[in-house]
């Protein structure tokens, strides 16, 4: 694995790819984006602005866009997924020929896919040939694309088994605003950052029926305590839910009033319905999609969530916010904390 900073492919041209991107290239590397939009290459290209999903950062002259993969990945010497969560695995098939053996896999997509209920992880491991898997590392952590591209203080989580390698990616990333941290528990930090979506979706919509911090603070601890329960159940560890890529993300995504995720559920405790507002944010909420997927690996897994349960049945079942609420609030009462075992993955 080269350790000479070259030229980097990031397949996906969103808010924050696009960030991640410009970390990047302001570093040095040339860094070339995979785009699906030809109009929206042009632009980055010509103006150095990606005007639909990050319109206030300008983008330095060593990044460039592409409607071709392969162009993107020719000679790169490090692979940065970040296409939404349910288009990995096609942009996995995709490039998977054109991938280089020994050159890191940074994937920084969060989220479940609905159809195998499988995590980005074990989505790149099933598409992409088997000499690129050691060199797998997945990024997470709180951090809101406009305010990375902005250069304000940052911090994430590098997670990999390969030490050299995550040793690399997070020397790659790292930067005087963006700080980065080691950590060997891939399920853990995954399944953070799937799940903290859907806990943010349900916390917006707490705050748009008008309740206080009381509830807020309520949905957001015991929501960690259900991303426990599922990571331990990946094989994951509790302690890394403790951190960044859990409750770090967790606060962030539920309290931020850049939270995609939060504004969904905000606008649903007002009294919107869920297409309506779909449309109107223009963003991929990834919690949307996610509900689907950790309700039905749960129904799997045999593992009680309520707060994904009444989010789900919000979502896809047209339940009332209010009665949800009713409903998580007059459950049996139990111990706070449980003992839980790590069930085996599959």
């Amino acid at each position: 694995m080269t350790t000479t900073t070259s030229k980097v492919a990031v397949l996906g041209a969103g808010a924050w790819g696009t960030a991640l991107a410009r970390v990047l290239a302001t570093k040095g590397d040339r860094v070339s984006m995979y785009c699906r939009r030809p109009d929206l290459v042009q632009q980055i290209n010509e103006e150095h602005v990606n005007g639909k999903y990050l319109p206030s950062a300008k983008l330095p002259d060593t990044l460039t866009a592409t409607v071709d993969p392969e162009e993107a990945l020719h000679g790169a010497d490090m692979v940065v997924f970040v296409a939404p969560s349910h288009a990995t695995r096609e942009v996995a098939r995709l490039v998977t020929r054109k991938v280089p053996n020994d050159a890191p896999i940074v994937s920084a997509t969060k989220g479940i896919e609905n159809e195998s209920l499988t995590f980005i992880d074990e989505i790149l491991a099933a598409e992409l040939h088997g000499a690129t898997h050691r060199h797998f590392s997945f990024l997470s952590g709180p951090s809101f694309a406009k305010e990375l591209a902005a250069e304000l203080p940052t911090g994430v989580v590098i997670a990999s088994t390969d030490d050299r390698v995550r040793e690399h990616v997070m020397r790659r990333f790292h930067t005087s605003y963006m700080r980065t941290y080691a950590s060997n528990d891939v399920p853990g930090v995954e399944c953070g950052g799937a799940i903290k979506n859907v806990i943010a979706i349900a916390a917006g919509a707490a705050d748009g029926l008008g309740f206080g911090h009381n509830t807020r603070a309520m949905l957001i601890t015991r929501g960690l305590s259900e991303m426990v329960k599922l990571s331990l159940a990946r094989g994951g560890e509790a302690i890394t839910l403790a951190g960044l890529a859990g409750m770090g993300d967790l606060v962030l995504t539920c309290t931020g009033e850049l939270s995609r995720n939060r504004t969904v559920g905000l606008e649903l405790g007002r009294g919107r319905k869920l297409p309506e507002i779909l449309t109107s944010l223009g963003h991929v909420a990834e919690g949307v999609k996610t509900a689907k997927s950790a309700y039905d690996l749960a129904a799997r897994l045999g593992i009680e969530l309520p707060i994904i349960t009444e989010t789900y049945r919000v979502l896809y079942e047209d339940k009332p916010v209010l009665q949800a609420v009713k409903d998580l609030m007059s459950r049996e009462l139990t111990k706070e904390f449980e003992s839980v075992r790590a069930i085996p993955a599959g």
